[in-house]
């Protein structure tokens, strides 16, 4: 039986949640004095980015930037939600497409429509929670998505998490003032464990409990660069321009051993990334394999970032046997 733990405390005086499966952490949140991903600001059109279709923007926490964006004047108002971490010395990565997230359900203006999430596969549920929302919510206007965790939820809680959440997007998008400000804070660490580990699991909310349960020593192994695997090893240093992932074997170097090695680290790759918050370009060098199993070793990769929650795209292969990968900085780092 799979043992699944919560722990909520805090580290280094911020707020932090960490979730632990059979005593392996699998996912780590700490709170930041930077702006996060899901604030929601009133921001003030800068000026655009000639040539890119962007904009940059003013806010009460300094600079964003708006990759898309079409036919904005400068100095007119624009709701704007924080869809990332900024790199150092950069404007704050922001978009006009407002996501309002909770535990079941995502509620997203301006895009009407109900959909479910494609992980509830069961047909006879995946139509009891259209009839749910339909019956007991006819009159609202947004866009609505039902999360995963929907799937054994009881009616009850899921209505009222949709109705919050429809609320809070009348309350955002009522407001008729016109000055910049800071609309809607994003979750904090404690919040996040509640909304996205939705699965059974014990939660240890008692202060000290990272360093009573060894939460602290599992953290600290995060501090090195080099991750050990069940066949080799590999190394993650993160220069300003990229992050580099190394693959080795150890001092066995016959082409299995290579094989294997790789595969243990597509396994276990997107795991270390999500727990360091390292996103941006990636530069992955595997140990020395064949043309033949390079397609192996694509698949189980692919195969390991899909089941990830943070949006990663496999760029390919370069042509001295790198892999490029593009990932999105939406978890904070912490060392």
């Amino acid at each position: 039986m799979v043992k699944r733990s919560i722990y909520l405390d805090h580290v280094q005086d911020q707020e932090a949640s960490a979730l632990v499966v059979d005593g392996v952490l699998q996912d780590f949140f700490i709170d930041t004095d930077i702006p996060t991903p899901g604030q929601i600001y009133r921001a003030t059109i800068d000026r655009p980015i000639k040539g890119q279709g962007g904009y940059f923007l003013k806010t009460p926490d300094g600079s964003a930037f708006l990759r898309k964006g079409k036919g904005l004047s400068q100095g007119s108002r624009l709701l704007v939600q924080v869809s990332g971490f900024a790199e150092r010395g950069k404007a704050i990565p922001v978009s006009s497409k407002i996501l309002l997230k909770s535990r079941y359900v995502i509620v997203t203006p301006g895009n009407p429509g109900l959909n479910i999430s494609r992980q509830i596969k069961n047909e006879e549920r995946r139509e009891e929670l259209i009839a749910l929302i339909r019956l007991n919510l006819k009159d609202f206007k947004e866009g609505m998505i039902l999360r995963s965790s929907c799937k054994n939820a009881a009616d009850k809680d899921i209505l009222d998490d949709a109705e919050e959440m429809l609320n809070l997007a009348s309350k955002i998008f009522s407001d008729d003032s016109s000055e910049e400000k800071l609309i809607l804070e994003s979750d904090k660490p404690h919040a996040l464990a509640w909304r996205e580990w939705s699965e059974d699991a014990v939660v240890f909310s008692e202060n000290g409990s990272f360093e009573i349960h060894g939460v602290l020593d599992l953290l600290e192994e995060l501090k090195s660069e080099r991750v050990e695997t069940s066949d080799g090893h590999f190394f993650i240093e993160t220069t300003r321009a990229c992050t580099t992932v190394d693959i080795n074997t150890g001092s066995d170097t016959n082409p299995a051993a290579a094989l294997k090695a790789n595969l243990a680290t597509a396994r276990d790759l997107p795991r270390q990334l999500r727990l360091r918050g390292i996103g941006g370009q990636i530069i992955l060098d595997p140990a020395p394999i064949s043309k033949k199993d390079r397609k192996i070793f694509d698949t189980s990769l692919r195969t390991a970032f899909r089941k990830d929650s943070v949006e990663t795209n496999i760029v390919g292969w370069t042509a001295m046997g790198l892999i490029e990968i593009q990932r999105a900085r939406v978890r904070s780092s912490w060392k």
